[in-house]
């Protein structure tokens, strides 16, 4: 809605409220009175300042204009920020949504959509920007005084400001300072994506003719390895655009200092070239190829199923081109003029990806993450509301002000990336992808090797169309996987808790080819467990009901829920044992003993611990990327977009500690994950292994995983959830309370189970204490609702669990009892 439209009905009425969207975990919008002078200035969408509290402002966002006096004394608008909306009115349509289905506040859904740049508060801490010159010449007296203020205190607060100015309205003179780049709200800024940099060898200036070359053989003439150097320089570079230093060594098996001594001799001269993250063996890219009759026929299918007006889920097989079918619809759309949503799971680990769709579709299309500091976020969002640009990032990518959305791509749509757990709100990625693409009348694409269940079941009814690419692009075989006994003993009758023979084997095998290989172990951290043998005592956080995982690195013991960090104990605090004694395994661990059993070879581990610098994961991805490691040690992540032609070996280290975790989705995951990283090997001309160790090697996903048979595991996992009301086929709300004190939650469990149980009967499970019964200070207690999934049902159910929670918090004692609503919980 629009003053335009209402102006005189409510004008005649006489004041105009406005309902304001606040950053803040509130039942409801908040309504201020609109005075006189701001009347004809306001739309929904746009920022405006407003007061909260005694002392607090903050920059909201007008939701709805009307004529109905609230119950309550109002406060006036303070300032209109905006001169255009800066929300469209779909975007606020798809707030409501988001906060309706996820039980959640129209505020919460603010925080997590706007970048901050854009949420003022009073506490902003604004300094000078990096830009700015000492020209003010083009600045009001106002905005003036606020930068000659910051070249005496490098900080001020809004608050500093309003006191500066002498008065209450800043947010528009802020705002102006911001567009220009003259101030920043302070933050860490995060780096900027890197090119891709590698060192490579040509012939120096005085060998770059055929007879200076000729004569190059007599300077080295004397030694054999700088012969062959040589040779193979000459060789490899005629059919290369450029040679790497590490791929001339690594093809004649010259050591460094060999080549060396050829620069000292003028012969090569040293030089860095930025070059792609997607390797290509100096082929033309996919994009310059013609389309597989694979391709070509899934695009086909596809339009066909868009014509239809229903979503398209592309399930193909690892590494069979699914990327060159979505770059073919992109190109259409925006040919068009139509804008793109391109959804990855986690935008750090699919920097090839992007890359290439930068290559080809240029700055038409844009990367929006966490990385970027707020300026770039709010450049990006200001061309994406004027439909110039087309967008690739991850779920927090869907909150941009899209003008003309023609096609929503969610790639990797089975990963449990896309679902936000904390804080609110809780949303599915893929879910609010699906809902955003309909508002449109946006065509969608979801694609996956391995489909969730969900979207597989969506395809088996008709509401999504299903295409199928069972081959891997250019005729290269899938791995072959082999099952390694976790019992497995060597000649000498040897166990090794981590390592088969088969794997270390096949490693070295590996290493031998000159290939990589990457290991996954889905638990980071040297031991997860820090023990006492004699007593049992087990080392545990102090905030969380969890025990302590063992870093060796930092010698540290660190909990993975909060973040507690404390030194190992040399005894038992509860015995004084001295011997206290490690259990479990670690990336850090396997990384540790793999340098035992293969000392020559260059290892990494890729893991949160090892990728939090702000470089390190670009830097970790580089240097497997040029063949500078041989193998890579890591936890989930290795499984996520990674496409290097070296990988010859993948290896799962337990595969049994996947299939045991206590979670319905256990299989699924597993089988996922499986599949996903046994795709990281040989996926170019050469035909990769890979290799999983497992103590029941015959459990039926494993072997689903060996035989590739999706179909097969897809039928049986769907038969297993329907017989136990699972979803696809049982909506589910999990209700978690916390409260600082375990009595008074274990009470405020009981009373909130009694009033819901009253309304909703077997369809509520619990209350009951989680597996994890205290985290970060806070004791859980839990409940499950499982309900078909019917609109309405869910709209019932949804409003009795805010009637009993509003109940709860009104009761005395009790009212310190939060309640956590997570809606589709998986």
């Amino acid at each position: 809605m629009t003053l335009q439209s209402t102006e005189q009905p409510l004008t005649a009425r006489g004041t105009v409220y406005a309902d304001v969207i606040l950053p803040l975990a509130l039942a409801q919008t908040y309504t201020y009175r609109v005075p006189e002078e701001f009347v004809g200035q306001l739309r929904e969408g746009q920022r405006v300042e407003v007061q909260f509290s005694k002392n607090k402002h903050y920059a909201g966002i007008l939701r709805r204009l009307h004529g109905e006096m609230p119950s309550f004394k109002t406060k006036p608008l303070i300032s209109v920020i905006d001169v255009e909306p800066l929300l469209t009115p779909r975007q606020l349509r798809l707030w409501d949504w988001i906060a309706d289905y996820y039980c959640c506040a129209l505020g919460e859904v603010m925080t997590a959509g706007l970048p901050s740049h854009l949420k003022m508060a009073s506490e902003t801490i604004i300094t000078l920007g990096p830009m700015f010159s000492d020209d003010v010449t083009e600045l009001s007296e106002d905005e003036y005084l606020v930068v000659e203020a910051l070249t005496l205190q490098a900080e001020l607060t809004l608050k500093d400001i309003r006191d500066i100015l002498q008065r209450k309205t800043v947010y528009p003179v802020i705002r102006s300072l911001l567009d220009r780049h003259v101030i920043f709200p302070k933050e860490e800024l995060t780096d900027r994506y890197k090119a891709l940099e590698v060192q490579c060898v040509r012939f120096g200036p005085d060998f770059r003719t055929e007879a200076q070359q000729a004569a190059a053989f007599d300077l080295v003439s004397r030694s054999e390895k700088q012969t062959a150097v040589l040779l193979e320089y000459i060789q490899y570079s005629r059919t290369q655009p450029y040679v790497r230093r590490s791929d001339l060594s690594k093809r004649t098996g010259a050591s460094d200092g060999v080549i060396r001594a050829m620069v000292k001799k003028g012969i090569f001269a040293f030089y860095d070239r930025e070059v792609s993250r997607i390797s290509t063996d100096g082929e033309a890219p996919d994009e310059a190829r013609e389309l597989s009759p694979q391709q070509a026929n899934a695009l086909t299918e596809i339009r066909a199923h868009h014509a239809a007006g229903r979503p398209a889920l592309l399930h193909g097989v690892t590494s069979s081109g699914k990327t060159r079918v979505y770059i073919e619809l992109m190109q259409q759309a925006i040919a068009a003029g139509k804008q793109v949503l391109y959804l990855l799971p986690e935008i750090a680990l699919t920097g090839q990806i992007i890359k290439r769709l930068q290559q080809v579709l240029g700055d038409q299309i844009m990367v929006y993450h966490s990385r970027l500091n707020n300026m770039e976020r709010v450049e990006i969002w200001k061309a994406v509301l004027t439909g110039t640009t087309s967008v690739v990032g991850p779920r927090s990518a869907l909150f941009l002000p899209f003008t003309a959305l023609d096609l929503v791509v969610v790639d990797e749509e089975h990963d449990s990336s896309y679902k936000q757990h904390d804080p609110n709100p809780r949303y599915n990625g893929r879910d609010v992808a699906m809902y955003l693409a309909q508002q449109h009348g946006a065509k969608a694409i979801l694609g996956s090797a391995t489909p969730s269940l969900e979207s597989w079941e969506n395809a088996r009814s008709g509401k999504y169309g299903l295409v199928t690419m069972p081959d891997r692009f250019g005729g290269t075989a899938l791995p072959e996987i082999v099952i390694a006994n976790a019992r497995e003993t060597n000649d000498k009758g040897a166990h090794h808790p981590f390592f088969t023979p088969t794997l270390l084997d096949a490693l070295r095998k590996t290493l031998e080819r000159g290939e990589q290989a990457i290991l996954f172990q889905n638990r980071r951290g040297f031991a997860p467990v820090y023990f006492c043998p004699t007593c049992e005592y087990t080392a545990a956080c102090v905030n969380c009901d969890v025990s302590l995982t063992y870093h060796k690195y930092q010698h540290r013991l660190r909990c993975h829920c909060c973040g507690y960090v404390t030194a190992p104990p040399e005894q038992c605090p509860a015995c004084g044992e001295l011997q206290l004694k490690l259990s479990g395994t670690g990336t850090e661990k396997i990384e540790d003993e793999l340098k035992i059993f293969l000392p020559e070879a260059r290892i990494a581990r890729m893991d949160l611990d090892t990728t939090r610098g702000k470089n390190a994961l670009g830097k970790l991805l580089d240097q497997f990327e040029v063949g500078e490691l041989d193998i890579l040690v890591g936890t989930q992540m290795v499984t996520k977009g990674l496409d290097f032609d070296r990988v010859g070996l993948v290896g799962v280290i337990s595969a049994d500690q996947l299939l045991r975790f206590p979670d319905f989705r256990a299989d699924e995951r597993a089988f996922q994950l499986m599949t996903q990283v046994a795709g990281r090997a040989g996926r170019r001309a050469r035909r990769g292994q890979v290799i999983i160790q497992a103590h029941e090697g015959s459990h039926p996903v494993i072997t689903d995983v060996i035989t590739g048979d999706y179909a097969n595991f897809i039928q049986r996992e769907a038969g297993n959830r329907q017989q136990h009301g699972f979803p696809p086929y049982r909506k589910m709300i999990r209700l978690q309370l916390r409260h600082t004190r375990r009595a008074t939650v274990e009470e405020g469990a009981k009373l909130l189970g009694k009033w819901l149980a009253h309304a909703l009967g077997d369809q509520l499970e619990g209350p009951f204490e989680p597996s994890v019964a205290r985290l970060r200070t806070y004791y859980l207690q839990d409940m499950v609702i499982r309900c078909a999934p019917v609109p309405a049902r869910m709209k019932r159910i949804k409003d009795i669990i805010q009637r009993a929670s509003d109940k709860l918090a009104q009761t005395k004692g009790l009212s310190g009892v939060r309640v956590v609503v997570d809606v589709d919980p998986y």
